[in-house]
């Protein structure tokens, strides 16, 4: 298609005129006409032309004008790079529709916006759909916590396995990460995993009803990759653990130690020995034992004796014994109700994963 000659003579007009309200009139009318007609095929000349002339021009007007083109050029089928990159770069009112839209923006300006931008700007980015893998891990990168969100809750935003360890890192300190990683989907299992000794009890459901419905292919791929990263810092171990742990090797050799004796060694104060105990029943690494009994997870400690088939009762009384406290019958009836309440598939599927922690922290 050739150039429009009378609007080829109206772009002219407007490089060449200096009164501002003239360029100002002209600006409005030969962008009229362009965005009107912008279903019309278009050559690559009059594109660039009009992206050249249009982009130049608007840097000297007001901003409304320049928002009204910002609104024009964000929803352009046209390749109008230029002008929508020099919109980007003004202040965010006039910014955020093609931030937000432009299809003129390559991934390239994408990833350069969001290392050099503001965080209003970022968030605008965060909102785009189709957001390509790099665009996103820029945006993790240099993002606070809320662009993050936002990204997060963006569904049509593709993020890649590197990017979600970033996030499930911070999401580790940051409560407000946290709900929007898990209810995402497609987010890895082990990483879901990570994250659940620190999440609210909501989240901790979620979590466990992806375990639970997954396929076995999906599980242990999952776990393959938890096997190629071990990042996550776990409760530091006594000092005696070594000991204790040749002394519950010979015990069970011997026949003399079983689930039960658990509950004797807390009564007698025997941490370390507890915990070596603990540790062996359920297969689990000592330092992921640690964690979970420094912090009186019981929500972890149900998902452990499930799947280990711990009886109902021995939970009940080691997580009263763990926990402490008043209203003891009620507190029992709580962990008995707690127990009966994990499924035994999910369960044993988490554990799996921190059966694998177990097993690379032995190997490092």
């Amino acid at each position: 298609m050739s150039v429009d000659h009378s609007k080829f003579a109206k772009l002219m007009d407007l490089a060449k005129e200096t009164s501002s309200e003239k360029r100002r009139d002209l600006l409005r009318e030969v962008t009229d006409v362009f965005f009107d007609n912008d279903k019309d095929e278009r050559s690559e000349a009059e594109c660039a032309m009009f992206d050249e002339i249009i982009g130049a021009v608007a840097t000297d007007m007001t901003d409304q004008v320049r928002l009204e083109l910002s609104r024009k050029v964000a929803v352009s089928k046209s390749p109008l790079r230029k002008t929508a990159r020099r919109l980007a770069t003004d202040s965010i009112r006039v910014a955020e529709p093609v931030l937000r839209k432009s299809q003129a923006l390559t991934e390239e300006d994408l990833v350069h916006i969001a290392n050099t931008s503001s965080q209003e700007k970022l968030m605008a980015v965060s909102k785009r759909d189709n957001l390509t893998s790099p665009v996103s891990k820029a945006l993790v990168n240099k993002g606070e916590d809320k662009v993050v969100v936002s990204l997060l809750e963006n569904e049509s935003a593709e993020i890649d396995r590197e990017t979600y360890e970033v996030v499930t890192e911070r999401a580790m300190t940051s409560k407000v990460l946290q709900a929007p990683l898990v209810k995402r989907k497609n987010v890895p299992l082990d990483l879901l995993n990570d994250v659940y000794h620190v999440v609210e009890q909501k989240l901790r459901a979620q979590i466990m009803a992806k375990f639970e419905s997954v396929s076995e292919e999906e599980l242990n791929a999952a776990l393959k990759a938890s096997k190629n990263r071990l990042n996550i810092a776990y409760g530091k171990a006594p000092e005696d653990m070594e000991k204790q742990i040749k002394w519950v090797e010979t015990e069970i050799e011997a026949n003399r130690l079983t689930p039960p004796h658990l509950v004797q060694q807390l009564r007698n104060g025997e941490k370390s020995r507890f915990l070596a105990s603990f540790a062996y029943f359920t297969h689990i690494s000592n330092e992921i034992a640690c964690r979970i009994i420094e912090q009186k997870d019981v929500d972890a400690m149900a998902i452990l004796c499930r799947a280990a088939h711990f009886p109902k009762a021995l939970f009940s009384t080691l997580a009263m014994q763990i926990v402490g406290g008043e209203n003891g019958v009620a507190k029992a009836k709580e962990y008995s109700d707690m127990y009966e309440n994990v499924p035994l598939a999910a369960a044993q599927r988490a554990v799996r994963f921190w059966k694998v922690r177990s097993t690379t922290s032995k190997a490092a």
